[in-house]
């Protein structure tokens, strides 16, 4: 049994940080039934797409129902009604105002229904001078500080790779819900919980934050360095680049030794972590003199044979092909729903050494509309 089988998820979400969030409580047994209009999510339509179905909607969609109601007719809003009577948890990523027009908000939904817990999310929250401004991944990662900090400290600013402002509302959303969903089933009582990618953002920016609190100063960009600790940072070596993480004084010391280079631990420049955080472009220099003398696999298997923390830099194709991957289970098999074999990353948990794998395939749009109609008779 899985930790929130029998629990009842309707989502109102399309795109990204909404469905991940879906897809995060379906993984963990809830039955989320996701609510599309006529069109469908619009990430149906993103690439690749595989005989006419999305890779990407497939990698946040798996393990839900899907149910075909166009909200801005009345019929429809009362059967959305219904099907909320029958939830435990809402999720819904319109602006803020929109779900109020079709009559599936909170404040009403809760008149009926007082023990629902009710997840808005947002770009910048329900309330406020931006509330009702639309935002994207890249907009809010510009906005919340983050593309200040990432890339080489002269180069143009660069957004984080993967999309993590969608990504981050999307798991405080999931966090917040079931933990709302416990106050619920003890008091009765269930909440509006109100997630926004800028405040996401933020929440994960502590040490960031706690710099700028701390100096009066604004962090700036390092590239792979790290603001309070080196080497710690992707350093050249004969073949290519590899990462180093020798954070403490024991580390250093490891990674001196592997090197041959004992005599930098007695340089006043290098005597802390602070110290060679702040001295770390002479620290990148000297030590770059020596691992130009080594490939990465050979500096990797010296590095780990001392216990100091590195790691390859790896593509998609390499770090899902790494064998801890696999000994994981963390890719799949999957059939879409036009009968077309590929793979997805799996949710990465375990509980109780059970792999939290695919039970359902992504739907296809509308999929399941009869199915849960009918269920709704039953239950009425």
């Amino acid at each position: 049994m899985l930790p929130l089988q029998g629990i009842r998820v309707v989502e109102f979400c399309q795109v990204l940080a909404g469905p991940f969030a879906g897809c995060l409580l379906a993984d963990m047994g809830a039955d989320v039934i996701k609510v599309e209009s006529p069109e469908g999510d619009l990430m149906r339509q993103w690439p690749p797409i595989l005989d006419g179905y999305s890779q990407y909607f497939a990698s946040v969609n798996r393990n839900k129902r899907s149910v075909v109601l166009d909200l801005k007719q009345h019929a429809d809003q009362a059967v959305a009604c219904r099907l909320v009577r029958s939830a435990d948890i809402v999720l819904e990523n319109f602006r803020p105002g929109v779900m109020a027009r079709f009559g599936l908000d909170y404040a009403t939904l809760s008149g009926d229904h007082p023990a629902l817990v009710y997840c808005s999310v947002s770009a910048f929250g329900q309330t406020g001078p931006r509330a009702t401004e639309g935002g994207f991944d890249m907009t809010v990662q510009a906005m919340s500080g983050v593309m200040s900090v990432t890339g080489e400290r002269d180069g143009r600013p660069v957004k984080c790779g993967i999309p993590i402002a969608d990504f981050s509302a999307g798991l405080y959303a999931a966090f917040s819900v079931t933990a709302a969903l416990h106050k619920a089933r003890t008091t009765g009582q269930g909440d509006h919980v109100d997630v926004s990618m800028l405040g996401s953002m933020l929440g994960i920016a502590n040490l960031q934050t706690s710099e700028l609190f701390g100096t009066g100063r604004d962090p700036v960009r390092l590239g792979s360095a790290h603001p309070l600790n080196a080497p710690y940072a992707a350093f050249c070596c004969r073949d290519g680049y590899f990462a180093l993480a020798a954070g403490t004084n024991k580390l250093w010391e490891a990674a001196c030794e592997t090197i041959g280079r004992s005599d930098l631990t007695h340089d006043p420049r290098f005597a802390t972590p602070t110290l060679r955080a702040q001295h770390q472009d002479a620290l990148r220099e000297l030590l770059e003199v020596e691992f130009i003398k080594y490939d990465a696999g050979d500096l990797l298997s010296r590095m780990n044979a001392r216990g100091v923390p590195c790691a390859p830099l790896y593509s998609y194709s390499q770090v899902l092909a790494d064998p801890q991957v696999k000994h994981m289970g963390w890719v799949e098999d999957i059939m879409l729903p036009n009968d077309t074999p590929t793979k997805t990353v799996v949710s990465p948990q375990r509980v109780s050494g059970q792999r939290l794998g695919v039970r359902r395939a992504p739907p296809a749009l509308g999929e399941h509309t009869a199915e849960v109609l009918s269920e709704l008779k039953v239950r009425s």
